[in-house]
Parts: structure tokens; C-alpha cells; sequence
């Protein structure tokens, strides 16, 4: 049975269901978004997070299908493309709301039925989705010691579910340690929790301790997911990625990013916009300010690590080097 997290975008004909990762496991509490601007709003609030916005991006665009009801088809296609670049525009570091917007788009020009091809475009790109996620999660369980400790940073959502599930196929016995992944605690909150309701050896620890975790050879090998990895090989991920990458390279830890493909539209890092989220973020936890008035904060969401920190890059064709991404699209099939 797939975790909570695994489904937690939903469809319905009152609009699109996003469950609030801001308070999960506390509470479940599902947002109803009844326009795309809705939408939008709830992946910028971060309200949905990681693969979520993809899937939110996906259903959002065939609200924006039945917003166009009636209108001339260029005219809704039209509106389609707004409300893509909207889409697109809530969280720009990652890329995967751009696949999204296309995939759906790919479908409305496939038919002569707006709506029916919106919906079917984002089935599609939902079924992609998953299948690459399963197969990357295939490619990285190999990787792995058949008995160790993985450290995680951050939620790597499908990624680390399925990669979970084909390592315990294999066999192979891991224990998992979480860093807390501050400011909003996605790893406490979402991947320890995950891991748990998996059945996995989950260990928590604070941002902080994954040094000290790699000198006293508690941690086998580094695992996370990526935002973005450049053809260049910088992996662009969850704030403090860089620093837990040059650690492990400090104590011989491998580092093993995954995503599912390097993109082509990212030369190197200089191709990858940084999100900048309100500094008042990093002054409060749950809810609650843990610094005085005086007290500034700054928040880039995302850091980028250079290649030489970097042991592999899995993706959903097989682990490369760095320096040999290009061979992920020597194939004559290539999707991106």
C-alpha cells in the first residue's frame, strides 16, 4: 500500500484537493482550490511541496480546461498558456512544473476536445511521472550497501518511497537517518514520517548533526533527490544539500543525487534560478517565532552543489558521472 504522501493531489469535480503538508502528520487537512489562481496560491504558500507542485500543476491546468468552457479553442488554448506561465512562475528552481504545464498541453493539441485532452494530458504525465519514479527508485536501490545507513535531507518524496520499496525488494536491510531539514521541518515531518509508516529504521536528527553523523561512521551513504541538475553536473536541491555533500566528501561518504533527468535547458548553475522565500520563514518554527523583533532573517530555498562533491547522479536510465550526463540523451529516444 503507497504511503499517505503518494497520492496527496487530487481531482475533483468541485476543483483540485491539495493535502497541507504544512501541518502533516498533525493533521490531515485537504485545501479546496476552486481556480487555477487557487492553485497557484497553494503551491507558493507551500501548502503542497516537492512532487506535489507537479501534481498540482497538472490538475490545475485542467481546472484551467473547464475555466475555458465555451470559448473559441484558440482562445481557451490561449488561456491554457497563461495559466501554464502562472503555474510555472509559483516555484522556478524546479522544473518539473514546466513538464507538467507541457504534458497537458500535449494532450489538448492531441484532440479536438479541450477538456478531454487537458485530462488526458495530465493522466499521462501522472502515469510518466510515476513510472520514472519507480524505475529511478530501481536504479538507486542497487546502489545502495545490502546493510547500512542512508542519510536523507529533505523529502524526496516518490523518489525515496520507491526507492525504499525496491531496496527492501532486493533484500537489503537500511536504516534511514532524516535531518530535521529546517525551516519547514520537511524531514521531521515528512520523510521521518514516511519512513516510518513504511516500516523502515527511521533515525531523526537536526540540520546540524550530519557531520558529526559522517565522523562517527553512522552513515554509509548520502541520499537525496534534486530540484534540478545541470548538464553540467551542480546539483541544485533543499538549502543545506552543499553543506551535507561537502561534509561527506570531508569523511568519504558517497553522495548519490537523484532526479529523474538532468535538464537540457540548464547548461550549468548559472541556468538555474535560486528561489528566494521571506526571510520571516527562517524566524519561525511551527508557527511559532523563535527569534526576538530585532532579528533578521534570509532564506534561499535552494543551494547548489559543485560536481566534485557529487559520487553519481541516478536518474530513471542509471546512475553517471557528473561529468557524463550528456550520455543520459545518446539514446534515440529522449524525453526530458
Amino acid at each position: 500500500m503507497d504511503p499517505v504522501l503518494a497520492h496527496s493531489v487530487r481531482l475533483a469535480d468541485d476543483g483540485v484537493h491539495v493535502l497541507d503538508r504544512r501541518d502533516f502528520p498533525f493533521t490531515r487537512t485537504w485545501v479546496r482550490c476552486t481556480t487555477t489562481a487557487e492553485v497557484a496560491k497553494a503551491i507558493e504558500d507551500m501548502v503542497t511541496q516537492s512532487s506535489g507542485p507537479y501534481f498540482a500543476a497538472l490538475w490545475g491546468m485542467v481546472l484551467a480546461a473547464r475555466e475555458a468552457r465555451g470559448l473559441p479553442r484558440a482562445e481557451g488554448r490561449a488561456h491554457l498558456e497563461r495559466t501554464g506561465e502562472l503555474l510555472v512562475a509559483t516555484r522556478r528552481t524546479n522544473n518539473h512544473l514546466r513538464k507538467a504545464v507541457a504534458a497537458v498541453l500535449a494532450g489538448v493539441d492531441a484532440s479536438d476536445d479541450l477538456e478531454a485532452g487537458a485530462f488526458a494530458g495530465a493522466v499521462a504525465g501522472d502515469e510518466r511521472y510515476r513510472s520514472r519514479s519507480r524505475a529511478l527508485g530501481e536504479h538507486t536501490a542497487r546502489l545502495l550497501p545490502d546493510e547500512g545507513a542512508v542519510l536523507t535531507h529533505c523529502w524526496a518524496d516518490l523518489y525515496l518511497t520507491e526507492t525504499v520499496k525496491a531496496a527492501d525488494a532486493l533484500g537489503k536491510r537500511l536504516r534511514y537517518f532524516c535531518t530535521e531539514t529546517r525551516p519547514y521541518l520537511q524531514g521531521a515531518r515528512l520523510t521521518a514520517e514516511t519512513l516510518a509508516e513504511m516500516g523502515a529504521d527511521t533515525t531523526l536528527i537536526t540540520d546540524g548533526m550530519g557531520a558529526a553523523a559522517f565522523q562517527a561512521g553512522e552513515v554509509d551513504v548520502l541520499l537525496t533527490a534534486a530540484d534540478r541538475v545541470t548538464m553540467d553536473g551542480h546539483v541544485v536541491n533543499k538549502i543545506g544539500t552543499l553543506g551535507l555533500a561537502v561534509a561527506a566528501s570531508a569523511f568519504a561518504v558517497p553522495f548519490l543525487a537523484m532526479v529523474q533527468a538532468p535538464d537540457r535547458l540548464a547548461p550549468g548553475a548559472a541556468d538555474v534560478p535560486i528561489e528566494f522565500r521571506p526571510g520571516d520563514d527562517v524566524l519561525h518554527t511551527l508557527g511559532r517565532r523563535t527569534a526576538s523583533a530585532r532579528v533578521k532573517g534570509w532564506y534561499p530555498a535552494f543551494d547548489v552543489t559543485p560536481p566534485r562533491f557529487v559520487s553519481s547522479v541516478v536518474t530513471d536510465r542509471g546512475a553517471y558521472a557528473p561529468d557524463r550526463l550528456h550520455e543520459y540523451y545518446d539514446g534515440e529516444e529522449v524525453h526530458d
